[in-house]
């Protein structure tokens, strides 16, 4: 089956306020002359999630604001304001997950902004892996599961209900561990998180 109907569509959740980066939001964290959610979002589509969305929270007006700027490759993303973003990615996930209803996807290829490392390569064999809304398909890096992850449609509602704190789909992954395809991305793609003063060496 093909992506031509929009059946994946890309989920950056990108409203973390840094609180280890002394409060720099990281959506707007530069690297190689671009905020981090430019690169993501080129990744997304990149990879072929012809939609977007994208979920804000620390300094959204200033990302919106870069959106409206001619020829940002944000324009054409759907903006989701999360306005309970301090409570943690699992408030961001349920958010954006709520914003896809409707919108005819049948799984969304959910990816972190905080992870420059991970590109369109990666992204692109997780989505391969979608078969129809009952999917379930992880990035491995050397056999251990991270990001992204693709949650099909059926998943949607139980991924919300468990989603809290910051461990975004980690509770509901780890019951449906059996049902979800590993799709071995280290080869082409580094998972390390911008948390830390020490981690922003990774940024150019």
């Amino acid at each position: 089956m093909t992506d031509n109907e929009g059946q994946v569509a890309g989920l950056l959740l990108a409203a973390g306020g840094g609180r280890r980066l002394g409060g720099r939001p990281k959506a707007l964290l530069e690297h190689r002359g671009r905020p981090l959610v430019e690169h993501a979002v080129d990744a997304l589509r990149a990879a072929g999630c012809a939609r977007v969305h994208v979920v804000l929270g620390a300094r959204a007006e200033d990302v919106r604001a870069r959106a409206a700027l001619d020829g940002c490759v944000l324009d054409g993303c759907v903006l989701v304001d999360n306005p309970e973003w301090e409570q943690g990615m699992g408030s961001s996930l349920r958010a954006g997950l709520g914003s896809l209803a409707g919108t005819g996807a049948r799984a969304a290829l959910v990816s972190l902004v905080d992870q420059p490392g991970i590109g369109a390569e990666a992204m692109a064999r997780v989505r391969a892996g979608y078969r129809d809304e009952t999917s379930l398909v992880s990035a491995a890096y050397a056999g251990v599961r991270g990001h992204p992850v693709l949650l099909g449609a059926a998943h949607w509602a139980g991924v919300a209900a468990t989603a809290t704190g910051d461990r975004g789909a980690r509770a509901y992954l780890r019951e449906h561990e059996a049902e979800i395809a590993l799709v071995e991305c280290g080869d082409v793609a580094r998972p390390y998180d911008i948390d830390t003063e020490a981690d922003l060496r990774h940024l150019e």
